[in-house]
C-alpha cells in the first residue's frame, strides 16, 4: 500500500515502475520491525551476512561485484539542456539522449525483483535546510545504508505533503554491467538515476549526487550553498564553541580533522572539538546576517583502511555498533571484520572483500582499499549536542587545505572574502605514491568539489563572490598544508590532533583576538602566534613550515593561469584580478 496520497510522487512511481517491471513493491516507512524482516531476508540471500551480536551488536558484512568498488567518474554525466551550463569539468549529455540510452537499460531490469520505495530528507526533517527525496531501488543493502545515512520514513512524506518539489531517485542494480554502467544528473527536473552498481558511492542517491550534485545547483538557485565541507566545532576552556567549515581533497586528513581529539596539553586546560559533520554542509544566510551550516548527513559513509585507535579512535568507536562493513575481510576467528591498519595482528583464519580464503602470508591485501563503513553519527563519541539543531551553527572561518610538500605554508589567511574565494579556487594537492602515474603532480580540487559540482565551476566560483554581498558578517577564509616535508621527504609538521593549535590560531583571527603578519600570499602568523607548548619542534622548522618561497609561487602562478584558460569567458573578472594581484606581490 502506497503510505502517500501525492499525485506528483505516485505518478512517477508508477511511471518507473512500467519501465523497470518489478514483481512488487514495499514502501520503507522506517519502523525497526520492517527493517528487521528486510535485514533478515538480506542475510538469506546472501547480500548481507550478519556478525557478531557481542562484539559489533546489530553489525552486518556486505560484498560488493568485483567489478564494483568505487565511485566512477567517467560515467558520471550532468545533464542539462545546455552544454556550457555543465562546464569543462562534468561529463555532458543532452537530457533527452541520455533519457532515451537510459530507458532501454532500466527496461525490466527488475523482473524477479520487488522494488523498494525509501522517502528520505537530507536534514532534520521540518527543518529551514531540508530537502526531500524518493530513492527507488532493487537493493535491500541500499535501502540499510540510506536508513543510516539519512532520515527514513513516513515523517518524510508528512512533510512532503502534496508537494512536487522532491528529488526523484531511481536504482537499478540490473546486471551490474560494467560497460553500461550510468550516473546521471538531470539538475533541471530535480531527478538522479543509476543503472548497473551496487557500490555506496554510485547507489546511495542522496549523497554526493543529491546533496551535493543537485544541492549544489539548487543552491545557486535558491542562494545558498553546498559544499564538499566538514563541519568542527571548537570549544574553549571558557566554554565556548566556536565552528569551522573545511573543505580538503581525499586522502587529506578530512575525517581526521572532523573527529579531532585535542592534544594533551589542550584538553587538561579543557579544550574540546565537536563533531557536526565529516563530509557535506549546507550552508545558508541566517536572519543575523551569519553564515549558518548544517550537516544534511545522518551517517558517515567512511573509508576503512588506516581507519585505527591511533589515527581516529572517535571514528573507529562510530562502527562498533548498528554499522555495515562493505569489503572488508571478514573475521571468522570471532566473526568481526578486520582491514589493513586496523591492527597489527590479522586474522589467521578469515575470508577476504572477496569471499575468498585469506590470510596475511599470502602477500595480497585482505580488504579492498576502498573498503567502507557506513555508521550512524549517534555512535560518534565527539558528536556535538549541535548536530541536531534543525537552525544549524554558525561559521566563523572557512577553512580550505591541499597536501603540498613546499609551496603552501601551514596556514594562511586570505585578506578579504574575494581573495578567499581564490584560494578555494586554486586549491590543489600533489600527487602522491599512491595515487598512479607521476609523483608531485599539482592536481587543482577547486573547493574539493571538482567531481561533484553539478554545473559549471566558472559560475559556481561567481556564486561563491555573489554570496559574499549577501553575508553580513562574512567568514573570514584560510588556506591551511599539514603535510610540508623536508629534504629527505618526511613531514615536518606532527598533525592529527596537533592541527588544533592551528586552528586555534584561526579562529583567534576570526574574532579579532590574534595578530598577523603580511606577506605576498596573504596574512601569516607572526613567531610564537602558534602555541607549541608540549611539541617538540625548533624555532628553525616552525620558520620553514611558513615560509612563502617567491619562486616557488611564480611556477605556482603560472599553473593557476594555465588551469584558470579552461574555464574561458566563464572565469570571474575577480579571480582574474586577484591571480594579477598575487603575481604583482611576487615580483
Amino acid at each position: 500500500m502506497p503510505l502517500t496520497k501525492n499525485k506528483a510522487v505516485l505518478s512517477w512511481i508508477d511511471e518507473m515502475a512500467a519501465m523497470t517491471r518489478p514483481d512488487r513493491m514495499e514502501w520503507i516507512d522506517g519502523s525497526e520491525e520492517q527493517l528487521e524482516k528486510l535485514r533478515a531476508a538480506a542475510c538469506g540471500t546472501g547480500e548481507l551476512y550478519r556478525l557478531s551480536e557481542e562484539k559489533l551488536p546489530g553489525c552486518y558484512l556486505h560484498r560488493t561485484a568485483v567489478n564494483d568498488v568505487a565511485r566512477v567518474e567517467h560515467r558520471t554525466f550532468i545533464c542539462c539542456r545546455r552544454q556550457e551550463d555543465a562546464g569543462p569539468t562534468n561529463n555532458w549529455m543532452a537530457p533527452q539522449e541520455m533519457y532515451a540510452k537510459l530507458k532501454k537499460l532500466y527496461a525490466g531490469s527488475m523482473e524477479g525483483r520487488t522494488m523498494y520505495v525509501i522517502p528520505y530528507s537530507m536534514g532534520i526533517v521540518g527543518s529551514p535546510f531540508a530537502k526531500y527525496g524518493i530513492e527507488l531501488t532493487d537493493s535491500i543493502y541500499v535501502v540499510m545504508n540510506m536508513v543510516i545515512m539519512t532520515r527514513v520514513g513516513t515523517e518524510v512524506l508528512d512533510a512532503l505533503g502534496d508537494s512536487g518539489d522532491f528529488v526523484r531517485g531511481l536504482h537499478s542494480k540490473a546486471q551490474l554491467d560494467e560497460e553500461n554502467r550510468y550516473i546521471c544528473h538531470f539538475p533541471e527536473d530535480n531527478t538522479i538515476m543509476s543503472v548497473n552498481s551496487g557500490y555506496g558511492g554510485n547507489v546511495l542517491l542522496g549523497k554526493k549526487c543529491f546533496a551535493l550534485r543537485i544541492a549544489s545547483f539548487l543552491g545557486r538557485n535558491e542562494g545558498w550553498m553546498a559544499e564538499h565541507m566538514l563541519i568542527l566545532g571548537v570549544e574553549n576552556p571558557k566554554g565556548e564553541v566556536r565552528y569551522i567549515a573545511a573543505a580538503f581533497p581525499s586522502a587529506c586528513g578530512k575525517t581526521n580533522l572532523a573527529m579531532l581529539i585535542p592534544p594533551e596539553i589542550y584538553a587538561k586546560k579543557g579544550y574540546k572539538a565537536w563533531c557536526v559533520g565529516d563530509d557535506i554542509a549546507w550552508l545558508r544566510v541566517g536572519p543575523d546576517g551569519r553564515l549558518w551550516a548544517v550537516n544534511p548527513e545522518n551517517g558517515f559513509f567512511g573509508v576503512a583502511p588506516g581507519t585505527n585507535e591511533k589515527s581516529n579512535p572517535n571514528a573507529l568507536a562510530s562502527t562498533r555498533r548498528n554499522t555495515i562493513f562493505t569489503n572488508v575481510v571478514h573475521n571468522l576467528e570471532d566473526n568481526t571484520v578486520w582491514w589493513e591498519g586496523l591492527n597489527k595482528t590479522p586474522p589467521e583464519h578469515a575470508l577476504d572483500w572477496k569471499g575468498q580464503p585469506w590470510d596475511a602470508s599470502l602477500g595480497t591485501k585482505g580488504a579492498h582499499p576502498n573498503s567502507r563503513f557506513t555508521a550512524p553519527a549517534s555512535g560518534c563519541p565527539c558528536l556535538s549536542h549541535e548536530f541536531y539543531n534543525p537552525q544549524g551553527v554558525p561559521i566563523s572561518a572557512i577553512v580550505f587545505g591541499g597536501r603540498r610538500a613546499k609551496t603552501a605554508p601551514l596556514v594562511y589567511q586570505s585578506r578579504s572574502w574575494r581573495h578567499g574565494v581564490f584560494v578555494g579556487s586554486v586549491m590543489a594537492s600533489e600527487t602522491t605514491a599512491a595515487a598512479s602515474g607521476a609523483v608531485g603532480v599539482v592536481r587543482r580540487d577547486p573547493m574539493a568539489m571538482l567531481p561533484f559540482c553539478g554545473y559549471h565551476m566558472g559560475d559556481y566560483w561567481q556564486h561563491w563572490l555573489d554570496m559574499g554581498e549577501k553575508i553580513g558578517q562574512k567568514p573570514k577564509i584560510f588556506n591551511v598544508n599539514w603535510f610540508r616535508t623536508d629534504d629527505k621527504g618526511d613531514f615536518i609538521w606532527p598533525g592529527f590532533g596537533d592541527n588544533l593549535r592551528v586552528i586555534e590560531w584561526i579562529l583567534a583571527r576570526a574574532f579579532d583576538e590574534a595578530d598577523a603578519a603580511g606577506s605576498p600570499i596573504g596574512f601569516l602568523p607572526k613567531p610564537g602566534d602558534i602555541n607549541l607548548e608540549g611539541l617538540d619542534l625548533a624555532p628553525e622548522t616552525m620558520e620553514e613550515l611558513l615560509r612563502v618561497d617567491p619562486a616557488l609561487w611564480r611556477a605556482e602562478v603560472d599553473n593557476i593561469r594555465e588551469f584558470y584558460g579552461k574555464f574561458g569567458d566563464k572565469l570571474p573578472r575577480e579571480l582574474a584580478e586577484e591571480l594579477e594581484t598575487l603575481s604583482k606581490n611576487l615580483q
